[in-house]
């Protein structure tokens, strides 16, 4: 893990060469953020596996896992249960990203370490842990993020294999680790809850809707996490609309949100 981290970061660096930046690489990188990190973490691995606000079509839900699997964070199956782990047990001493052990642990050190909590995960998962689409998904996610390496080179050579691939991959990974840590730090809490957990609007704004972190450890199961005006929550716009159009029911939401 420390070694493949290192290897994305430093590979991301070759993005600030002038030989490397293209407009329409960089176009590759927001699209591929939106799709791996909103469609796919946000969207699919959370608000709709995870805690089940929502119900779709099963060709719908594998769609928006697939895209999760792209954004190369482990497996469906490994992301769900620790995620479902962590609701458990919050800013307690088994919760594997526990914020009371500072910002960096929380952000991304515990991944270095073997935690507890990946023993756990078959616990959290029977529900999709038996699928075979999933079980897919969790052995050939890094197969998959180098055929779609090999495509974008071939669309659009260097360019877009280094925004597309290695930037496109530190972004979303620190946009996901923020929720971890940054919402357990910064920000305003609406709610009482039993852990550290805030609303923080800039991690909101590059999360499609997930910093707001208080009103979801609050409300769990809701499928809007943004309860005011100015809570803007863009995940729960794409779950609004795929209601309209009959793809997405029996929608979750806090009592009177």
């Amino acid at each position: 893990m420390i070694l493949f981290l290192v290897a994305v970061h430093l590979l991301a660096l070759l993005a600030f060469l002038p030989s490397n930046f293209s407009w329409a690489g960089l176009g590759i990188a927001l699209f591929l953020h939106w799709l791996t990190g909103g469609v796919g973490i946000t969207l699919g691995f959370h608000r709709l596996v995870t805690h089940r606000s929502f119900q779709t079509p099963k060709w719908l839900e594998y769609v928006l896992v697939f895209c999760g699997t792209l954004s190369c964070q482990m497996g469906p199956t490994i992301w769900v249960g620790l995620h479902r782990h962590h609701h458990v047990y919050s800013d307690r001493e088994l919760d594997q990203h526990n914020s009371n052990r500072g910002f960096w642990w929380s952000h991304m050190g515990w991944m270095l370490y073997e935690v507890a909590a990946k023993k756990e995960v078959s616990r959290y998962t029977k529900d999709i842990a038996n699928q075979p689409f999933y079980q897919f998904c969790d052995k050939y996610y890094l197969v998959l993020q180098v055929i779609l390496a090999a495509l974008l080179y071939l669309i659009g050579g260097w360019s877009f294999l280094i925004w597309g691939i290695f930037v496109r991959l530190v972004l979303v990974y620190h946009c996901t680790w923020f929720v971890n840590s940054a919402t357990h730090k910064f920000g305003y809490r609406t709610y009482e809850s039993s852990d550290r957990s805030t609303n923080c609007w800039w991690v909101a704004l590059c999360t499609y809707g997930e910093g707001w972190h208080n009103n979801h450890h609050a409300f769990p199961h809701s499928a809007r996490h943004g309860f005011t005006w100015w809570e803007i929550d863009f995940t729960w716009m794409m779950i609004r609309f795929l209601e309209m159009v009959g793809l997405a029911w029996k929608v979750r939401l806090a009592e009177g949100k």
